[in-house]
């Protein structure tokens, strides 16, 4: 089916105005097919982005909020935080319950297993 999209796109740009607003959009297309299509290579990946779009969308809206962090490290640390949140969020985790088991287990937690407590490694129930 991608074949044929790619050929309907080809034959399609032949046939209209080179200036138009449409033959704009199918070269922008044709000429990043190899991402366009790359989720059919890698069964991991998405078709579309709009789950990571969704995420980054409060931090999108709040930009001009955050815009003072104090210091270029409290923006880094900030962006940190935005991560560990959104990633307990996409591996089905509550992030307060995450943090918090993380914060109560991690002082007695063995420093050459602390993969153990990335969001992925966390069994949901635990978290909720």
């Amino acid at each position: 089916m991608i074949d044929d999209l790619a050929l309907f796109l080809d034959t399609t740009l032949d046939r209209i105005p080179g200036r138009s607003e449409l033959a704009a959009a199918i070269r922008y297309a044709r000429s990043r097919w190899t991402a366009l299509t790359r989720y059919l290579e890698d069964g991991r990946l998405e078709i579309s982005n709009n789950a990571a779009e969704r995420s980054i969308r409060p931090v999108a809206i709040g930009r001009r909020n955050w815009m003072f962090a104090g210091s270029d490290k409290g923006g880094v640390r900030a962006a940190t935080i935005y991560t560990i949140v959104e990633t307990a969020k996409l591996n089905g985790l509550n992030p307060h319950a995450y943090l918090r088991d993380v914060l109560g287990r991690i002082a007695d937690h063995p420093i050459n297993r602390i993969a153990d407590l990335l969001p992925w490694n966390i069994e949901p129930a635990s978290c909720a």
